[in-house]
C-alpha cells in the first residue's frame, strides 16, 4: 500500500455527521457528561458495624515493633560498653 492508500484513523471533518458548519456539535449528538445511572437501583441502607478484628492485629504489630526497638536499644548499649 502506498501512503495515499493507507486508511486514516481520523475521520474527515467535512464528511463527519452531526457537525455544524463551524465545527460545533448540536445538542443531543453527544452523550451526557455524567452517568445518569447513579441514582438507579436500591440503596444500601444496612450499617455494617466494625467487628473488632482490627484490635488483635494492631496489638501484634505494636508488640513486634516494641520488641525490635528494644533489641536495637540493647544492641546499641552493648556496643557502647
Amino acid at each position: 500500500m502506498t501512503p495515499s492508500q493507507t486508511p486514516d484513523p481520523d475521520p474527515e471533518p467535512r464528511e463527519t455527521t452531526g457537525l455544524e458548519p463551524g465545527g460545533g456539535v448540536p445538542p443531543g449528538e453527544t452523550p451526557p457528561g455524567e452517568s445518569s445511572m447513579s441514582g438507579a437501583g436500591p440503596q444500601d441502607t444496612t450499617y455494617n458495624r466494625p467487628k473488632g478484628w482490627a484490635k488483635a492485629p494492631m496489638a501484634v504489630i505494636t508488640i513486634v515493633t516494641l520488641l525490635v526497638a528494644a533489641f536495637f536499644l540493647v544492641y546499641a548499649i552493648i556496643l557502647l560498653l
